[in-house]
């Protein structure tokens, strides 16, 4: 009988809250709860489900925004070279044709002066070869030694490393521009020297083969100095130097040559370039020496060329 009062208590002051004496009093405060609840139990729900649908999509434009971009396929090998090539001709035919005429001139002047101390004979052949190869050092091996040099020393290369060719087509196309540069200076050179010395001109379509192999030795060389120089100022120097050797080694007779020299000489790559020139001279030439000469001469140019593909990877990674 003690509890019934406090429950009617309790349901007072729940009537009284709710403005309706008694029992029916708690009822609407009941149903209100419960209603209340009810609403807040719905709308939390549905409002928890709302912000996981958007979060969820958001996750999933997020995942989608940070996916990166497919890349460009890598060019091709030889479409790559090819539009390397044409660059660095382009650009050398503007830059360089004063540097060729200051080659063919000084090749040309060293037959001149040779003439007075050399008749004829094996010498005039050595001297005609040697002055005719020197333009093909002189671009070839100088000029590229120093491109290569500026190329990294102004961070050049850094535009190169960008694109998506192949470093072997940048060195290669380089190498090609420069050498079929030098086609014109050699031919005028082996030409006027043939007639300096009254040599026979009847093979110099060998020519076709002696420069392209000798200028490709020379370049890939070039190459390699100028890119594994730690300076610009050294790469200059050691194309200059380069050109002195095939200068000193390769227009001077062998016949004169002390034997360390002609060790020397043996190992410089536009030797044989100019040894199958000047075989190319005599009446009756021993082809099967001169192909050996120019075999020997393309096994050097795929030799340096490599080495120059290899110091271009180096030298573009850091």
């Amino acid at each position: 009988m003690s509890v019934m009062p406090a429950v009617s208590g309790v349901s007072g002051v729940s009537g009284a809250r709710g403005g309706v004496p008694g029992v029916s009093g708690a009822s609407p405060g009941l149903s209100g709860a419960s209603t209340v609840s009810g609403v807040s139990g719905v709308s939390g729900v549905s409002g928890v489900s709302g912000v996981s649908g958007a979060s969820e999509a958001s996750d999933e434009v997020g995942e989608v925004g940070d996916m990166p971009a497919p890349l460009a396929a890598r060019a091709r090998l030889f479409p790559a070279l090819v539009a390397v090539y044409r660059a660095q001709l382009s650009r050398a035919r503007v830059a360089r044709i004063p540097l060729l005429f200051v080659a063919t001139f000084q090749s040309i002047g060293i037959m001149i002066l040779m003439r007075g101390v050399v008749d004829g004979g094996s010498e005039a052949r050595a001297v005609v070869a040697g002055s005719s190869v020197l333009v093909v050092a002189f671009v070839a091996l100088n000029l590229l030694a120093q491109y290569f040099g500026q190329l990294r020393a102004s961070g050049g290369l850094d535009h190169y490393a960008t694109l998506p060719v192949p470093p072997s087509a940048v060195v290669l196309g380089a190498a090609a521009a420069y050498a079929s540069f030098t086609v014109p200076g050699t031919a005028v050179t082996a030409v006027m020297g043939s007639a300096l010395f009254q040599l026979p001109m009847t093979n110099l379509w060998i020519l076709i083969a002696v420069i392209p192999l000798s200028g490709a030795a020379l370049a890939g060389l070039g190459a390699a100095l100028g890119l594994l120089a730690p300076r610009q100022e050294l790469a200059t120097l050691c194309g200059q130097l380069g050109m002195s050797a095939a200068l000193l080694l390769g227009v001077l007779p062998a016949a004169r040559m002390p034997q360390v020299v002609s060790y020397a000489r043996d190992l410089l790559p536009s030797t044989y370039g100019v040894e199958a020139l000047a075989r190319s001279f005599d009446g009756q030439p021993d082809w099967w020496v001169v192909c050996a000469d120019l075999g020997v001469c393309a096994g050097v140019a795929v030799v340096s060329l490599a080495a120059a593909t290899w110091a271009y990877r180096r030298a573009a990674v850091r």
